[in-house]
């Protein structure tokens, strides 16, 4: 029998890492504070009515122009190895994986951000990830970018669940992931599927994993009671099963929540087998 498998699917900003992806490299080499860039950002999106996501990429596009700096995808990958993480991140994969492992359960790991893919590939945890879903640039032939690629906001992450459910490793596509699809057929159902995000532009997914039998959990930074505020009320509302402060150790409340369901994953599909079901 195929072991199951078990999909741990981010957010990024403010969920792995306690900051914007912008902000630990590109802000700065672009002369301004993390408070001024997304000041002007805010400022693109309401005046033009504009999305924010597209707003960002656009003042990236032209604070770099500005300040000299090429963009290229090497120029991304490098501000992205200078993101911090929150405690415990880059032993979290190993480990939740070898618990896995011990208990007949395939573990993967994704990444579903409003931030730039480029920047994440460039993180100290990019290899660690099956699959990055994310923004991107569209790249001229001298290798710089040019304008927006892919923009993605909180309902176009949605689709990313239906990607990772239809085992469909493609951001463009938009075929097959509309195709009817038997359940029994999908890759990875959505009650294998665990959802970390931080805050309201998660609710979509949330909502999604949530409403077909997964499990949704709201991280907060613990240093910050605003954020904390945040998760409380996901909770107070169902739209997560759990919240969790953004620690990743081993002896983390994350790590436990993340074991049970593991387990009970584990234990279901095991019933499934006793009654022929698989």
């Amino acid at each position: 029998m195929k072991r199951p498998i078990v999909a741990l699917i981010y957010d990024f900003d403010g969920t792995l890492s306690p900051g914007n992806m912008q902000e630990f490299g590109f802000i700065q080499a672009v002369g301004k504070t993390k408070e001024e860039f997304w000041t002007m950002s805010d400022s693109i999106a309401v005046g033009q009515d504009a999305s924010n996501v597209l707003a960002y990429m656009k003042l990236m596009f032209d604070e770099a122009r500005k300040a000299g700096i090429k963009l290229r995808r090497s120029s991304f990958k490098g501000f992205g190895k200078h993101i911090e993480l929150f405690p415990g991140v880059k032993e979290w994969f190993g480990m939740v994986n070898e618990y896995g492992r011990q208990h007949g359960v395939r573990v993967e790991h994704y990444i579903n951000s409003s931030g730039l893919k480029e920047i994440i590939e460039g993180s100290p945890i990019a290899g660690e990830f099956r699959h990055i879903y994310a923004g991107t640039f569209i790249y001229n032939e001298e290798g710089e970018a040019e304008w927006p690629g892919i923009a993605v906001d909180h309902t176009a992450k949605t689709q990313f669940l239906f990607k990772i459910s239809k085992g469909i490793f493609s951001q463009h596509d938009s075929k097959m992931v509309n195709s009817s699809m038997a359940d029994d057929k999908k890759r990875i159902p959505f009650s294998h599927m665990i959802y970390f995000g931080d805050g309201e532009t998660d609710i979509p997914c949330m909502k999604i994993v949530g409403m077909f039998g997964g499990n949704p959990i709201a991280v907060y930074n613990p240093d910050s009671a605003k954020k904390r505020a945040v998760a409380e009320k996901l909770k107070k509302q169902g739209r997560v099963n759990f919240i969790t402060p953004a620690s990743y150790t081993g002896d983390s409340r994350t790590f436990s929540i993340v074991k049970a369901i593991i387990a009970k994953v584990k234990a279901d599909d095991d019933l499934r087998i006793l009654a022929g079901k698989r």
